[in-house]
């Protein structure tokens, strides 16, 4: 009765939609915790993404090349994988996305997605068993952004 009368109340109010260019923190913070809830609640499976990051550095410490990304649900997302120019085409893309696939087994995982433009490394993807499972033609434009997955 109580959930009831509180909808109710919300149906009266007077409601406003408002684009935000440069929202408060707490306010993004307040959708993702609530659709958290949500996911939470109605589906009974814990909403919470891990993060993942393998670096390669250098003698002096600095980053060269690294893959970030997360785990989440028996899947890893890698969101962003860079090796330094001077390192390209010697395998340490490889040696990275293998080491994020290794460690997303060690978490559970059994699969993998991620994206990639027509100007960067489809071909790369492709060659380590990834498949794709959808395109954006004209994303940005006069490219495409494809999405693949891979059971690992």
């Amino acid at each position: 009765m109580l959930l009831y009368r509180h909808l109710e109340l919300i149906t009266q109010m007077a409601l406003a939609i408002a684009v935000e260019d440069n929202p408060d923190p707490k306010d993004i913070h307040a959708v993702i915790s609530n659709l958290l809830d949500y996911n939470n609640n109605s589906q009974k499976l814990e909403d919470v993404a891990y993060p993942l990051s393998v670096l390669i550095r250098d003698a002096e410490g600095e980053i060269v090349g690294g893959l970030v990304g997360e785990t989440h649900w028996k899947w890893l997302f890698v969101s962003h994988l860079w090796v330094a120019e001077a390192l390209r085409g010697q395998g340490y893309g490889r040696k990275l996305m293998l080491q994020a696939e290794q460690t997303a087994k060690e978490r559970g995982c059994d699969r993998a997605y991620l994206d990639t433009f027509s100007f960067q490394a489809l071909g790369f993807y492709e060659r380590l068993g990834y498949q794709i499972f959808g395109v954006l033609e004209d994303f940005p434009p006069g490219h495409q952004r494809y999405f693949l997955q891979k059971k690992i």
